[in-house]
């Protein structure tokens, strides 16, 4: 018997496993790349010989072969933002269910970085990838999100957009959406019916279709109430509780009858409750806060923040649902889930306007 070759002399091929599982190698190849029908008996004794044998797939000749490589990518802004955590959290979940891999990528905030990161992943082969957050109001921008929608498609793979509005009907491209115009008309709704008159909007950035929607439904509360909407208080500010607690001091230098602060985001309304506590404005007495998304962090704050929930997991357990059932032949599709206020204690009828 010849004596054993250590891994350093020799590592084990496609062949090995083959004559170890006694099948032929296209068969192998097969039953790793998935790219074929292999009955469960076969592929188990595949599986196995590759496990004895410590065998390594050979990623380059996969990618050769055209396959996926069952991995589902994940995009977002920042990976530490509560908002994307917990849709990620759905994503991941849902991946792990169907036997896939999440690859989470961050972009932090550039669109130039993230269809970097989408064309990466159309040269990996993943499987669906899921950007996820608001998109930019720029013709460059949508020109090529359209090209890798289209790229992804012809590769075998999906562009899954999160958060964000289609890119319209004739690009392969699903959209998993939530109500967020509906979401900020009730919740501005809900601030007009206890009474208060001059509400402030906290955390707009111009051309982001996140608060592109959630100002129209803004507006459009207004205007259903008869209530006229001075349009210099819809404030500018990142999605930080930095940026909310910048703002809010900047208001009160300013303007004394504000009654109402509706912030972008609860991050936002954390600055800003942390502004107003400062400034000895008491909360809801003197002046009613609301957020939107309704994160963990929410229910914690002092008061608990009135806010509309996100069904953040669900968007990410849907967005997966929806790429790996269209890889399997269904039509691009789209979902919108419902939003709704959750009343907590930082809301009252206004005072009479401070001094």
């Amino acid at each position: 018997m010849p004596p054993k070759q250590s891994d350093s002399e020799k590592r084990p091929t496609i062949r090995d496993v083959a004559a170890r599982a006694g099948v032929s190698v296209p068969t192998v190849s097969r039953a790793l790349i998935g790219n074929y029908p292999v009955a469960p008996a076969t592929r188990s004794k595949v599986l196995r010989a590759v496990r004895e044998l410590d065998y390594v797939v050979n990623a380059h000749a996969r990618a050769l072969a055209g396959a996926t490589t069952k991995t589902i990518a994940f995009i977002v802004d920042d990976v530490t933002g509560p908002f994307y955590a917990h849709i990620a959290r759905g994503v991941e979940t849902e991946a792990a269910s169907q036997g896939r891999l999440c690859l989470l990528c961050t972009t932090h905030g550039d669109p130039e970085r993230e269809l970097a990161v989408v064309e990466l992943m159309r040269e990996q082969h993943a499987e669906a990838v899921i950007v996820v957050g608001g998109g930019y109001d720029d013709e460059h921008y949508t020109e090529r999100m359209t090209y890798f929608a289209r790229a992804l498609d012809r590769a075998g793979s999906h562009l899954v957009l999160c958060g964000r509005p289609s890119l319209g009907e004739d690009v392969p491209a699903t959209t998993v959406h939530y109500e967020n115009e509906s979401g900020a008309y009730a919740m501005t709704a809900h601030l007009l019916s206890a009474g208060h008159r001059t509400i402030a909007y906290l955390g707009r950035g111009p051309g982001l279709s996140t608060t592109d929607e959630r100002v129209a439904g803004f507006r459009r509360a207004h205007a259903d109430y008869g209530v006229p909407l001075d349009d210099t208080l819809i404030l500018p500010g990142e999605f930080s509780k930095a940026a909310g607690y910048d703002r809010t001091q900047e208001l009160l230098e300013w303007r004394s009858d504000v009654t109402a602060i509706f912030a972008a985001t609860d991050m936002v309304a954390a600055g800003v409750l942390r502004a107003l506590r400062k400034a000895g404005v008491q909360v809801p007495q003197d002046m009613s806060v609301a957020g939107f998304d309704d994160i963990p962090l929410a229910a914690d704050l002092t008061p608990a923040l009135t806010t509309v929930r996100v069904p953040h997991e669900d968007l990410g357990r849907e967005s997966v649902r929806l790429a790996l059932s269209r890889e399997q032949g269904a039509p691009a599709g789209r979902a919108v889930l419902g939003t709704h206020i959750v009343v907590r204690e930082s809301v009252a009828p206004p005072r009479q306007p401070r001094d």
